[in-house]
């Protein structure tokens, strides 16, 4: 579906795929998004092509993770800590010429936490009492309790402002505040966004950018070497990284994700929900040969739902160490002898390739498993949505995302009050130190409960025109922010 207003560089970007030059960019993609409406999706591949592009929320995330001023170019709070008030900032308009103001926020934050709200991140707004707006600039937010992590929420893509004018079409044609306006969506093949000139920030350098979506690594290698696309920020090739560090027409950008890459367990699924069960899996698996083997060398592990380069991280890897005789020994105890489990695999290769030498892995300590590669709308539906899996592989790319293990009715339904109550703690406190103390605390519960089997953080492996500047090195959000992309002469 195309947005009819289309400005003259859209027009002109839409005789070609991919331009080449000072103006335009093509990135490269591995997954097409199920939709284009951040608060109504759980795909990452929605926030890599619309955060920060068409979409903005009252904060953002930065480059290096910060929280930043978003369309709310300040906020204070309350003594109490109940109460954000939000300035937003002024002659601000959504794509279609509508202006954006705190009846907007307050249509956003209302939906995003109604009842019958399909956002996938609906706890980020369960603290939230009331949305008022104070003036067409002012919005108070009051909560149920402290939280001291609710500008961090606010930057998250399923907190962005929409409009009721246009959330209708969200998912097709997406309309938002930001730098860039949705053009086109060529389903299977690309979406266009062109430079919105009415932006109430610093225009971009770039007038034009195509998200070309590209799922096989040979095809993304060979569109990379032909210059088919430009870019291609998350590379699913990374066994040719070499090859284009040994050419000069490219950059390879090596960061860090937010992206814990787990075996998602469903801890309700029959024999599953004996820990000994899921502490014998996680014992069966060698971390580091699904690492080589499946991300050539790129990535590190982890023991627990925690990024490695967050200051509060706790290395548990040692408590799940590879030791396949414990592993024998506890399904023989547990009574789970001759257990075949089905293992649901999405798209990207990490989870294909992971998939293959963790079924060799299990099938060592005598679980076999059954297969079964689905397409990502299809693993939304069944596993995300239905809970209707064993296991999986998928990497959790939300920033700090700990909480949701504190959520029953999450896919992998684990469901500890303690843990509960837990979280709920780390909500209400703002003091750095304790903050840090239960953050350590969470991650040790989870290692001892064995929810998932624990792989590996995920690394950003990116491949680019060497001529290209300000693509993110790091991923503290699933994002491909354009806003300061620029092409050297």
């Amino acid at each position: 579906m195309t947005n009819l207003k289309l400005t003259a560089g859209a027009w002109a970007l839409m005789a070609t795929t991919a331009l080449a030059g000072s103006d335009a960019i093509t990135l490269g993609m591995v997954l097409e998004p199920p939709n284009l409406d951040p608060t109504a999706g759980a795909a990452a591949a929605i926030d890599e092509v619309v955060y920060a592009n068409i979409y903005e929320g009252l904060t953002r995330f930065g480059p290096d993770g910060a929280v930043l001023p978003g369309l709310a170019s300040a906020w204070d709070v309350s003594d109490d800590g109940l109460t954000y008030t939000f300035t937003l900032r002024e002659g601000v308009t959504f794509h279609d010429g509508t202006t954006m103001d705190a009846d907007d926020v307050v249509f956003s934050l209302d939906r995003a936490r109604a009842e019958d709200s399909t956002n996938a991140q609906k706890a980020l707004f369960k603290d939230i009492e009331s949305v008022t707006a104070l003036s067409p600039t002012s919005v108070a937010v009051k909560l149920s309790a402290p939280n001291g992590n609710f500008a961090f929420n606010m930057a998250w893509g399923d907190a962005v402002i929409v409009a009721p004018e246009s959330i209708d079409t969200a998912a097709t044609a997406p309309v938002g505040t930001g730098p860039f306006s949705f053009v086109e969506w060529a389903k299977g093949d690309h979406v266009t966004i062109a430079r919105n000139d009415a932006y109430w920030g610093d225009a971009p350098a770039l007038a034009n950018a195509t998200f070309k979506f590209i799922s096989d690594p040979n095809a993304a290698f060979a569109a990379m070497m032909a210059g088919d696309v430009d870019a291609f920020p998350n590379f699913p090739a990374p066994e040719t990284l070499a090859q284009f560090e040994a050419d000069p027409r490219f950059n390879v950008i090596v960061g860090s994700t937010e992206g814990e890459t787990i075996l998602s367990t469903n801890n309700k699924s029959g024999p599953l929900a004996d820990v000994r069960v899921r502490k014998a899996i996680a014992h069966a698996i060698d971390r580091q040969d699904i690492i080589d083997g499946a991300m050539h060398g790129y990535g590190t592990p982890i023991g627990t739902h925690f990024a490695p380069h967050n200051p509060d991280y706790v290395d548990l890897t040692g408590q799940s160490g590879f030791d396949p005789e414990m592993s024998k020994a506890l399904l023989a105890e547990a009574g789970a002898t001759d257990l075949t489990l089905r293992l649901m695999l999405p798209p990207p290769a990490y989870a294909r390739r992971g998939g293959e030498i963790i079924a060799a892995q299990l099938r060592n300590v005598g679980i076999n498993t059954e297969i079964s590669n689905l397409e990502w709308a299809q693993w939304i539906e069944q596993v995300f949505k239905g809970k209707d899996f064993d296991l999986t592989i998928v990497s959790h790319t939300e920033p700090a995302d700990i909480n949701i293990y504190a959520r029953p009715e999450y896919y992998f339904q684990y469901d500890n009050a303690g843990f509960q109550a837990l979280i709920e703690k780390l909500s209400v406190t703002s003091d750095p130190a304790m903050r840090t103390e239960l953050n350590k605390e969470a991650q040790q519960v989870i290692a001892d409960d064995y929810v998932n089997g624990y792989l590996f953080q995920l690394a950003k492996t990116g491949v680019a025109n060497a001529k290209i500047n300000g693509l993110w090195e790091n991923a503290p959000t699933q994002a491909n922010d354009l806003t300061g992309v620029s092409w050297s002469d």
